[in-house]
């Protein structure tokens, strides 16, 4: 045998070697500071080394510890390797091929992983030893611990090299403590691209763990540890899927540690049809799942704040409504609106309870008049949908939230589906009834993913609890030292509290693969996902879409006149009109580049959570509404967002909101004030669209019921126009106490090219007809029209963005200071009378 003078080396972290003498080696390669890397020879000989030794006769008739080999492996024949260590060797084809020998040379017996639609490559019959991780080669299976660690349990392998899709593993804490408490040694290449370099062993400072529970992912049907997967908040590590969570698990993964209470655990059953079995039903699904019943009430605090909480467990009998689920959630909303709490319920339901008739569907109305209650005491509730959120409980609580949450991909609707096709005799489209289906149409807030659900719950509970401190006797009128604020919220979501998982396993480093395929289920995935709208006006108005392309090739749109605004483009520059400042101000508010609004809620609305739908149609992206904080106050922010390059101005709608757009302002005007929340409204529109199906939905309605309400709410209303004040399509988000525009934003009944083309017949005067119509920033607060002219810096906003929102926010949080002094009747009745003057 060739004598090796070496057994291993350690590398620098300036990426030399470095040998046992100390002496330098030039090398090509870098590593991590001190990390040993171990020759193949040295691993296999510390590997037989550990080897038990085979006993005589005498002493293995009395051994119980010593065990022989396998002397075979599937696929495999184990001839000729009797006595020496199995390497399992984790890599694709091409990778095993290489190592195969390699590993062979150094002493042990190598055994390489395949799939049955790989079994004829090349490694599996250079191998001495296989084993098939299943049927199908997928990069996920060959990252799986439990796959991995039962192919070496089934070779005997007390080595696992790991390449390719099997590296994640190496940072894997729940894999390498099982594999320590096996036996097993685990390590990963110096270079993934030159594995023969040498090899560093993978270790843990957690202690060696082969207890715990496996859990299969239902979606991929790879199998995870249980404690990995509560630590990634039961989303699979492979494929993303959500796996469902019982309500144990809810309760760990989401409350502070030890701070659930259980209210009305045992409530006496019912059984008003006297349904065959039904008892014995219930007595065995008590025995199974170790619940009383479907869903599970209390209190709990989420980052310290103080919480009413349901948690519907579809465990027990698919989470079904009947008479004790029913009395349970109503019990939990009046218990918390008789010691003001809000109140959080996780949904989870198949629908009504079949065996209790018409008493289940009562549950319905019995659940709706106690939030009913509990909304007329100005309470926050917030549903989180999750999967499977249907038929009663949809029809009630589940959306009846003040902000209704869902997890992404969950089952939401009222109709089974097989009852739908069975109705209509149609096949339903992919992704019908679906978090993502109910987001487009309108109908829930927001998707959250779990990672995040928590972190929104904590941040909305305290948007809505400061303004309950707010509207409190003992709280001074405009009073900023409020007792809840963002930044403690932060600070308790980081530091100060923890959840069951997070004290448990929140340093565990779990399984990780990145799963791709389609947008993702991330933020960004979600964000692309919404942003698809441009795709859904192809659905509803195909020929709206290629107006719309077509009139912004030409240069605008004046979307309430239905003009294009290209015919004004020679006469459009800037310079060529000495001493027109308003034809100035339009041409400045149209730059494409001119900030909008969704970049001054980025500059100055602290934790801003958006809130989409109207509830009843969709979803319209040319309004951006949602809570937030403005100088540490709680406040709703409503505006009109035109977009910041073409595919989003396209989805946007070029910031002419639809009917459902100014609906869904609407619905949270009315929120707002039932919460004693500010509004602050930021205006940039050409004007309401118009179009066929904009009209077919009720524009002109819309836009009437925003106005009248604006009219009457008891809460302060600020607005501020921030580029284009198109119409009533502008008014609609301008109906406030004050008003104010920035110094290039401009305000008008028409576009200038509409107004010359009705009164002049001549679109080209539209420079002309701005100067007329006194539509610059300055001549509208002459006229009264707004309170004030908003200066934006040195330059336009578009070229000092940062002043021009300085300036936006200073006058936000100073009107708002001088506003909350102000009594509810006196808000209303000035404002009344600010427009009636006109």
């Amino acid at each position: 045998m060739k004598q090796r003078t070496q057994d291993y080396i350690t590398i620098g972290s300036d990426g030399t070697v470095l040998p046992k003498d100390g002496e330098a080696v030039s090398s090509g390669q870098t590593a991590e500071a001190a990390d040993v890397a171990y020759r193949l020879s040295r691993m296999a000989d510390e590997a037989a080394a550990a080897l038990p030794v085979v006993p005589n006769a005498l002493e293995a008739a009395d051994s119980s510890e010593w065990t022989a080999s396998p002397s075979s492996h599937a696929n495999g024949s184990a001839d000729g390797v009797k006595g020496l260590p199995v390497a399992l060797v984790m890599a694709r084809a091409r990778t095993a091929k290489r190592l195969v020998r390699s590993v062979s040379d150094a002493g042990f017996a190598p055994c390489v992983v395949y799939t049955q639609d790989h079994r004829f490559d090349a490694h599996v019959k250079l191998a001495p030893l296989s084993v098939c991780l299943g049927e199908k080669h997928s990069d996920a299976l060959f990252c799986n611990g439990y796959a991995v660690l039962t192919a070496a349990g089934e070779c005997g392998a007390t080595t696992v090299l790991l390449c390719d899709e099997a590296l994640p593993l190496a940072e894997v804490d729940s894999f390498l403590a099982r594999a320590a408490a096996r036996g097993i040694r685990v390590f990963r290449p110096l270079s993934a691209e030159a594995p023969l370099l040498g090899w560093v062993l993978c270790t843990t400072d957690k202690p060696a763990f082969d207890g715990g529970s496996w859990r299969a992912c239902p979606h991929c049907g790879l199998n995870f540890d249980e404690a990995s997967l509560a630590a990634g908040h039961y989303v699979c590590p492979s494929c993303g899927g959500y796996l469902r969570m019982s309500s144990t698990e809810r309760i760990d993964d989401t409350l502070d540690a030890d701070s659930f209470v259980e209210w009305d655990r045992v409530v006496a059953e019912t059984d008003p049809l006297s349904f065959p079995g039904y008892a014995d039903k219930l007595a065995a699904q008590r025995e199974k799942t170790g619940l009383e019943e479907g869903v599970r009430t209390g209190e709990g605090r989420i980052a310290g704040l103080r919480v009413a909480v349901g948690i519907m467990d579809s465990q027990f009998f698919m989470g079904s409504m009947g008479s004790v689920v029913g009395e349970k959630v109503a019990r939990l909303v009046d218990r918390a609106t008789s010691e003001r709490l809000p109140v959080v319920i996780f949904t989870a339901s198949g629908g009504a309870r079949m065996q209790e008739g018409l008493v289940s569907l009562m549950q319905m109305a019995k659940v709706s008049c106690a939030l009913e209650r509990h909304a007329e005491a100005k309470l926050p509730y917030i549903a989180v949908l999750t999967d499977p959120t249907t038929g009663g409980v949809t029809a009630s609580f589940a959306m009846q939230g003040d902000v209704i949450l869902a997890e992404p991909r969950a089952l939401i609707g009222f109709a089974g589906q097989r009852v739908i096709r069975d109705t209509i005799k149609q096949e339903l489209p992919e992704g019908f009834q679906t978090a993502e289906f109910a987001l487009e149409h309108g109908l829930i807030d927001a998707i959250v993913e779990r990672a995040e659900l928590r972190g929104t719950l904590a941040h909305l509970l305290a948007l809505h609890l400061a303004t309950e401190v707010a509207m409190r006797a003992d709280h001074e009128p405009g009073d900023r030292e409020i007792l809840v604020s963002y930044e403690a919220v932060r600070e308790n979501l980081a530091h100060g509290t923890d959840t069951y998982n997070t004290v448990t396993y929140g340093d565990l480093a779990s399984e990780g693969f990145a799963f791709g395929g389609g947008e993702g289920w991330g933020p960004l995935g979600l964000k692309r996902r919404i942003s698809s709208l441009a795709e859904r006006l192809d659905r509803r108005g195909a020929a709206s879409r290629k107006r719309l392309e077509r009139v912004l090739s030409e240069g605008g749109f004046d979307a309430e006149a239905g003009v294009s605004l290209e015919g004004a483009a020679a006469a459009g520059d800037v310079g060529a009109q000495e001493g027109n400042r308003a034809w100035e101000s339009v041409q400045l508010a149209r730059n494409t580049r001119r900030p909008t609004a969704l970049s001054y809620i980025d500059a100055f609305v602290d934790g801003f959570i958006e809130l989409h739908g109207d509830r009843a149609f969709g979803d319209d992206g040319a309004i951006v509404a949602g809570l937030g904080w403005i100088g540490g106050r709680a406040v709703t922010v409503i505006a009109q967002e035109k977009g910041r390059d073409l595919p989003e101005r396209i989805a946007r709608n070029f910031g002419c909101p639809q009917p459902e757009g100014y609906r869904k302002s609407l619905r949270l005007m009315r929120q707002a004030e039932k919460f004693g929340r500010p509004i602050v409204c930021l205006v940039d529109t050409q004007g309401a669209f118009c179009g066929m199906e904009a009209e077919e939905r009720g524009q002109g309605n819309a836009i009437a019921d925003n106005l009248i309400e604006l009219a009457g709410l008891r809460v302060p209303v600020v607005s501020v126009l921030l580029g284009e004040g198109g119409s009533g399509g502008a008014l609609a988000l301008a109906l406030a106490d004050r008003v104010a525009m920035q110094e290039h934003a401009v305000y008008s009944v028409l576009s200038p090219e509409g107004f010359a083309s009705i009164l002049w017949k001549d679109r080209t005067r539209a420079p002309e007809a701005a100067a007329v119509m006194k539509m610059s920033a300055a001549e509208a607060c002459e006229m009264g029209i707004v309170d004030a002219v908003l200066s934006e810096g040195a330059r336009p906003a578009h070229e000092n963005p940062e002043q021009a929102a300085a300036s936006v926010r200073a006058y936000v949080e100073a009107t708002l200071d001088e506003l909350a002094d102000m009594p509810a009747d006196e808000l209303v009745k000035k404002r009344h009378e600010r427009f009636a003057k006109f």
